[in-house]
């Protein structure tokens, strides 16, 4: 039977990764695709972001905390302190953002992005929730950046 411990350790690096290359690939394809313009294009790459922050964005966050709370337990580290707390704090910080202001963005862009997935213009209105949905998802990054420096540098 493998070692707990790496099980945890297992699940919150999981987790982490499928977090972190969902969100720098999805932004930089959203970025590309959008630039390009068409609106066949535009719409099937909004279409596939909806589909990957479903899957590896959330199963990401889940195994990033399940993992990283298993490891806080088994370890007795001290959730309420420290460089551990600073880095819960920062993580949901990163968490509020998305799913305050990223999350319903992206729904209103999936919905207009069904209106023109058959050629046409793509309107002003998904262009300007683009830019938000961009400049919120830089945002809600430089949290989500501090919390796992926090994580591997282990401060104080």
């Amino acid at each position: 039977m493998p070692d707990t411990y790496l099980v945890w350790k297992f699940l919150h690096i999981t987790g982490v990764v499928m977090l972190m290359g969902n969100i720098t690939v999805t932004a930089i394809w959203k970025f590309f695709a959008d630039r390009d313009g068409r609106a066949p294009v535009v719409a099937f790459a909004q279409k596939l972001i909806t589909y990957t922050d479903w899957s590896m964005t959330v199963w990401g966050v889940v195994l990033t905390m399940i993992g990283g709370y298993g490891l806080a337990i088994q370890g007795q580290f001290d959730l309420k302190s420290g460089w551990l707390l600073w880095a819960q704090a920062s993580f949901v910080a990163a968490g509020l953002i998305w799913m305050g202001l990223i999350v319903p963005i992206q729904i209103k862009s999936a919905r207009l992005a069904k209106r023109f997935e058959a050629g046409g213009q793509v309107p002003d209105e998904y262009k300007s929730l683009s830019r938000r949905w961009i400049f919120w998802g830089l945002v809600s990054t430089v949290p989500l950046v501090a919390s796992l420096w926090l994580m591997i540098a282990r401060p104080g």
